[in-house]
């Protein structure tokens, strides 16, 4: 399994993350999904500073995933515990480069 360099852009800044080849879609999927939500923040205009807006998508994001965990668990689906903790790692290291 190699890492590849992934060029992703959030908030209209570009930043490089590295990850394993055949997780590349799912980066660059994630990262769109992260820009729409802080830039939908930004636009209300009730958050300012980029950690700020960061920190209430990721809070937004961690909500939902909790409510889809749940609402899975209780509908008797088998969601597996490892592709939680994988997309709870890709939202850190999200969050983790938009900080930088």
């Amino acid at each position: 399994m190699s890492n590849e360099t992934v060029f992703v852009k959030i908030l209209d800044k570009e930043y490089q993350v590295a990850c394993p080849r055949e997780e590349r879609q799912a980066l660059v999927e994630s990262a769109q999904l992260l820009d729409e939500r802080m830039k939908a923040i930004r636009g209300t205009g009730a958050v300012i500073g980029l950690e700020r807006i960061a920190v209430m998508a990721a809070l937004n994001l961690s909500h939902e995933l909790l409510q889809a965990k749940t609402a899975n668990y209780s509908a008797g689906g088998a969601a597996s515990h490892s592709d939680l903790l994988r997309l709870n790692d890709k939202l850190d290291r999200a969050l983790h480069n938009t900080a930088d």
